[in-house]
């Protein structure tokens, strides 16, 4: 008898007088919340502008769910398709079922289409978004747990989730594959802001650390449980998806630094020359006043200098007045003159 596990809460959906709080829609939410915030602080850093990243996001967002629904449904067909099954189930998506691998893929369509109508290029903004889609990954991850769905095999570890009794799952406890899958999550964005740290990683590169961190983790999490699949050659479809995209991920972060070494120095020209722009506009200003004040200055510069020069010719002309009559009124050898002269400075 297992005496530790974790508990299942008894329902995902709190009602709210007429209107349902699905605890599968929440932690979505509060994921791309936190992906927008965390993207933005670090766009920022790399010098682009805040907001950005949430008007990219209000195209990546809506592209990545009905990515991530549409691979669902695509490689779980069985469910929504097959006899006895409803297909109008497919479009409830609040009961679960998102691929992340569409998701990121239709996602990125998206964001490209962001990009372009900002002319920002892709690969940096996917750098700087990457550690926040891994975290979240990673609270989504508990919407699972909401839905007592995705778990692994039977176990009696103390951390075990406890399964109650329901539609096409048997009551027990089980590995709790999504708190696996969860906390790997929350390592690979933590290994992404050091290595982007530590070496500097532009041209997507951020981003192809991600998708090879979670594909290494995804593969051995997925082999762990147990709801129905397909599967090719022995392992499920979502093993091999993981496989192919971790060796295509590996194979671009190693193209990518021999072709284009290094980070990229601007990642937003707007926000590099919206500065260049108001220093222009301000120098314009300085120019005008500082040319106002030389014309003002010059007419005043120009009388006063008038003044100078008359007030100078004034007083020549005064004092040539008494030399001249003074040279007139002095004889040779009339020393008359002098005497008084000395008595008065004495």
């Amino acid at each position: 008898m297992n005496l530790a596990y974790i508990p299942s809460p008894s329902t995902g959906v709190i009602e709210l007088g007429p209107i349902p709080l699905r605890g599968y829609a929440f932690c979505i939410i509060i994921g791309v919340f936190v992906a927008v915030w965390f993207g933005n602080k670090r766009w920022v850093a790399r010098g682009g502008t805040a907001g950005t990243v949430a008007d990219i996001a209000v195209w990546a967002v809506p592209f990545g769910l009905v990515g991530g629904r549409l691979y669902h449904v695509i490689t779980d067909y069985q469910l929504y398709f097959s006899d006895g099954e409803n297909w109008v189930d497919a479009f409830k998506i609040w009961q679960g079922g998102l691929g992340i691998w569409g998701a990121v893929a239709l996602g990125a369509v998206g964001a490209w289409i962001g990009c372009r109508r900002r002319g920002i290029p892709l690969p940096a903004w996917a750098d700087a978004l990457a550690p926040g889609i891994a975290f979240a990954q990673a609270i989504g991850r508990w919407g699972n747990w909401f839905n007592q769905e995705l778990y692994g095999k039977q176990t009696d570890l103390p951390w075990a989730v406890k399964i109650s009794e329901g539609a096409n799952r048997v009551a027990g406890t089980y590995h709790p594959t999504f708190l696996y899958e969860s906390l790997w999550c929350v390592g690979v964005a933590l290994l992404v802001i050091w290595a982007d740290r530590r070496f500097k990683l532009g041209h997507g590169r951020a981003f192809a650390l991600y998708v090879a961190a979670y594909c290494a983790g995804r593969g051995w999490i997925e082999y762990l449980r147990v709801d129905e699949a397909h599967h090719v050659l022995g392992l499920r479809l979502n093993v091999w998806t993981a496989i192919v995209v971790f060796v295509l991920a590996v194979v671009y972060m190693i193209v990518s630094a021999k072709l284009r070494p290094g980070r990229e120095e601007i990642v937003e020209p707007a926000a590099v020359e919206a500065p260049k722009d108001a220093a222009a506009d301000a120098d314009g200003e300085d120019g005008t006043a500082s040319e106002g004040s030389t014309d003002a200055t010059d007419p005043k510069g120009s009388t006063d200098s008038t003044d100078a020069e008359g007030s100078t010719d004034a007083e020549d002309t005064k004092t040539s007045v008494p030399d001249a009559a003074g040279a007139g009124a002095k004889e040779p050898g009339d020393d008359a003159g002098a005497t008084p002269q000395k008595a008065e400075k004495s």
